[in-house]
């Protein structure tokens, strides 16, 4: 399967960089066993939360050897007051109160996050039982959004036998406004080439080509494109393009002489989650694409969410993808 070569790939080049990533939910076997595959295979070093000793019996009940994953106690490390201060700080203008923060910072997510902002760790991998919700506060909280991006968003890497597209956001933003397009676009970009190691070249997806079509949805997206223009003039980037103009060289060249992405897109901007979603589902169902995904960009440090329903598998992949996106 494409998508195997893909993450195979993935975690090779993961190996070579060495990445600190902390997985906190140390309840979870999946977790255990997840971390015993990556020290293993050394795709990553590995931190895990909780109390060291349940953790053991735990991977010893489950023939998981622990050897070179680090251990921490998020409730008795020497850290915990320096977290709760630093946390506090960004906090307080929320009213949130000094005792409150320390018992936030108790929490196995948030410890992560600060360990992830402190510089502890380049990464964090969570949700295998925590929601949706409850990993991205602790993210968007502790981490923060990255300089000059405004949003949080995700992106799906979408493997066929001869090509790996991006295509974003298809699982979080439901009507980005003209500026956050821009940000999605410029996030899936870069993430883009960290994963793949491609040049990115990114379509800014409507059901107009260079004015075909006139309307506010498509006004959007040609905004959207003048704004990745000027915040990041390195990037190829074009729009207002419809699907077929963005992929198939013959019909891009047709409806957008002249055009440096037009029919060899690798990025793929929809313009909001309904088209994303679905876009991507039709690639995946009747295109027989391989997906890879959601995965979360916008955040200083990746700090990713897993599904609850995820397999071990998708855990040492996702770790493996922090891998490559961390700086």
């Amino acid at each position: 399967m494409v998508e195997i070569q893909l993450l195979k790939q993935i975690r090779e080049r993961a190996s070579q960089r060495r990445k600190t990533i902390v997985l906190p939910e140390s309840h979870d076997e999946r977790v255990l066993k997840a971390a015993g595959i990556l020290t293993k295979e050394k795709v990553a070093s590995i931190i895990t939360l909780g109390n060291e000793e349940k953790i053991r019996t735990d991977a010893q009940k489950l023939g998981v050897d622990l050897q070179g994953v680090r251990i921490i106690d998020q409730e008795k490390s020497d850290k915990l007051s320096d977290f709760t201060n630093i946390f506090y700080n960004k906090r307080k203008h929320k009213g949130v109160t000094i005792e409150q923060a320390r018992d936030t910072i108790k929490r196995d997510l948030f410890f992560a996050g600060m360990m992830v902002n402190e510089g502890m760790a380049d990464g964090s991998v969570a949700g295998s039982f925590a929601t949706t919700a409850d990993v991205t506060r602790a993210s968007i909280f502790c981490v923060g959004l990255k300089e000059g991006i405004s949003i949080l968003s995700s992106f799906f890497l979408m493997a066929y036998p001869d090509k790996v597209y991006s295509f974003a956001d298809c699982a979080v933003n439901p009507n980005p406004d003209p500026g956050q397009l821009a940000d999605i676009a410029i996030s899936t970009a870069d993430n883009h080439k960290k994963l793949t190691g491609e040049e990115p070249f990114i379509a800014m997806l409507s059901f107009s080509t260079k004015g075909s079509a006139e309307h506010e949805l498509v006004d959007k997206v040609r905004q959207a494109t003048q704004f990745v223009r000027e915040r990041r003039p390195d990037l190829k980037v074009d729009g207002e393009l419809q699907f077929d103009a963005a992929i198939v060289e013959n019909v891009g060249k047709k409806k957008a002489p002249g055009s440096d992405v037009a029919g060899r897109a690798n990025v793929l901007v929809f313009p909001d989650l309904n088209s994303g979603n679905i876009g991507y589902k039709i690639a995946q169902r009747l295109g027989k694409a391989e997906a890879v995904g959601p995965v979360n960009q916008g955040v200083k440090k990746p700090f990713f969410d897993l599904s609850r329903g995820c397999s071990v598998e998708d855990i040492v992949n996702t770790a493996a993808i922090a891998c490559l996106m961390a700086d």
